[in-house]
């Protein structure tokens, strides 16, 4: 059994608390939260504080708060030499406390506390100090069901820079897109298939091999009239750079 205290109480920290729960390997010692309104849906199945320094020491610490706020989090907690470990995909495990064995349980998924989440589907990258802590690690992974890889630094940090763009940019173009079908009454609904399409084909073929439309024939007349039919000056942008992008990743 592994004893696991969490930090926080935001969208990943949920996620993780609802997988762990289910799992009849891993028991939630202690669920930390500022605000206890929170978690006080959960106050039934786990001991929740809004107090760092009743925490006491578990197998394993998760920290799943803001960027921002992990290294001064580290410090206030009250127990030393235990695993400690953050799950943001950009800061670096030494802004931990030195006084904890440092680490990184990553999950590499975008998280929405109104939305399930299905942990076989969500990679979890590992990063560790200590070589005695990575079999821990990777059985917390493997208990909720989750792909583990085991990573450096530099490619946890490309790792979430290439998931701000197939994901929160991905996603804001999907804004636009629901934005422009606003405008003129279309319904939305209709993209969905084209949607879930391009993402299942990429599974198969290289976004490379996968890519298809106006930029890549060199459709001048089509992406003109594209460009006229946009009255958002930086959508218009957006259109043009992205153009430009692709016919120069495609030599046209």
């Amino acid at each position: 059994m592994i004893t696991v205290n969490i930090i926080g109480a935001g969208n990943v920290a949920t996620h993780l608390y609802k997988a762990f729960n289910k799992s009849n390997q891993v028991a939630i010692n202690q669920w930390f939260s500022r605000d206890l309104k929170c978690v006080q849906d959960f106050d039934s199945e786990t001991d929740i504080t809004n107090d760092l320094s009743t925490l006491e020491p578990t197998d394993i610490t998760i920290i799943a708060v803001s960027d921002d706020a992990i290294a001064e989090v580290s410090k206030h907690i009250p127990y030393e030499n235990t695993l400690v470990v953050h799950t943001s995909g950009s800061v670096s495990l030494h802004e931990l406390d030195k006084k904890h064995r440092r680490g990184v349980f990553y999950p590499l998924q975008s998280f929405s506390k109104t939305a399930e989440i299905d942990f076989s589907n969500v990679p979890i990258c590992v990063e560790i100090d200590r070589l005695a802590d990575v079999p821990i690690l990777k059985k917390l992974v493997t208990v909720i069901g989750s792909p583990y890889y085991r990573i450096n630094s530099d490619q946890r940090a490309t790792l979430h820079l290439a998931a701000v763009f197939v994901n929160n940019f991905s996603n804001q173009l999907y804004r636009i897109a629901h934005e422009i079908t606003e405008s003129t009454s279309v319904e939305f609904e209709i993209l969905k298939p084209l949607i879930m399409e391009t993402a299942h084909k990429i599974e198969s073929i290289s976004p490379y091999m996968a890519q298809t439309g106006p930029a890549i024939r060199k459709d001048k007349r089509t992406i003109k009239k594209h460009l006229n039919a946009l009255k958002n000056p930086i959508h218009k942008d957006i259109y043009q750079l992205l153009t430009k992008s692709i016919q120069k990743t495609h030599g046209r």
